[in-house]
């Protein structure tokens, strides 16, 4: 398919379900507005084991970090440490004696384990919930991560075990799957979708990243969920507030079916205001689960209150 050919994202989205003014028309966190104490509560049931597991990736990892193309990993650098009190250093004096170490970060936000602001990706000028486009300049001003940040994200969640179910150690490049696939890995799994719940769904793919290099990223497609009107439409109807993956976007790259790239991020996110969090690290959750065979947990987030930041590093818990 050549890049004349492909339709604009408008065009294929011209008949999507919407949830804008749902929840008003001064509204920047979306379908989180879906999670209340009733399903805090609801989820905090399921902790039974006490066992915890953080699911952000290490950043500054010695063996790389996997972030999407045209971002640089984060760099971290080392400010002060001991040898500024060696002799001729410039370590500052204190009363005492006391030294320290300290250092500092120069990352892309959305570089490591992250949450969306909602304001993140549009087409035809507009954001989330009909907010002119034009708010992004210089920064968010509408629907950027602090909102969520300030909100928190807390909820039960369901791990959905592509890798597992499709019998493979990680789903291959442009690999795609549907809500029916969803479904069906759920069944499997033993474990029931409900409305509102968080869907958490692996696919190992970022293993190969660490086995190829730099390779990974030659003819880059991730694999992941593929655009239809239908599986919109079960997002809608099932209420989902926030979809979390192990990959750098969360959907297959470009729809196999029109060319178009991260249609989802504009039908789930840009449209129907469901929070995107990426780049999460599942395995030891996904062993566990596989262990016990409990695929639900409490899960909460709250990625850093960052003024008019398009998105924000984030360690999210799962609890079982």
């Amino acid at each position: 398919m050549t890049e004349t050919t492909v339709p604009a994202v408008g065009d294929v989205l011209k008949d999507a379900p919407s949830n804008w003014g749902k929840w008003g028309p001064d509204d920047e966190v979306g379908a989180l507005n879906y999670l209340g104490p009733e399903q805090v509560l609801a989820a905090a049931q399921l902790i039974r084991s006490g066992k915890v597991f953080t699911l952000q990736r290490l950043i500054g990892d010695p063996k790389g970090d996997p972030v999407w193309p045209g971002r640089t990993p984060a760099e971290r650098t080392q400010i002060l440490d001991e040898g500024d009190w060696d002799e001729g250093g410039s370590g500052p004096a204190f009363p005492g004696g006391l030294h320290y170490a300290d250092d500092k970060i120069n990352a892309f936000l959305q570089g490591s384990t992250q949450y969306d602001g909602l304001g993140h990706v549009w087409y035809d000028g507009k954001i989330w919930n009909g907010y002119d486009a034009r708010t992004t300049i210089g920064g968010l001003d509408k629907a950027s991560v602090e909102p969520i940040a300030q909100r928190g994200v807390v909820g039960r969640a369901v791990l959905l075990d592509m890798a597992r179910f499709r019998g493979k150690p990680t789903l291959e490049a442009a690999e795609t799957f549907t809500h029916e696939d969803l479904l069906a890995c759920a069944q499997a799994q033993g474990v029931e979708l409900r409305k509102r719940d968080i869907l958490v769904i692996r696919t190992n793919f970022l293993q190969l990243f660490f086995e190829l290099g730099d390779k990974f990223y030659e003819g880059f497609c991730e694999p992941g969920l593929v655009y239809s009107p239908e599986l919109v439409q079960w997002f809608a109807d099932m209420e989902i507030p926030n979809l979390v993956t192990d990959t750098i976007a969360n959907e297959v790259t470009f729809d196999p079916n029109n060319g178009v790239a991260l249609s989802l991020h504009c039908a789930l996110m840009r449209n129907l205001g469901v929070t995107l969090t990426e780049i999460a690290d599942l395995e030891k959750l996904a062993d566990d689960c596989a262990d016990d065979g409990r695929y639900e947990f409490f899960y909460a987030a709250a990625p850093l209150k960052v003024a008019q930041g398009s998105g924000s590093p984030v360690n999210p818990l799962a609890i079982k």
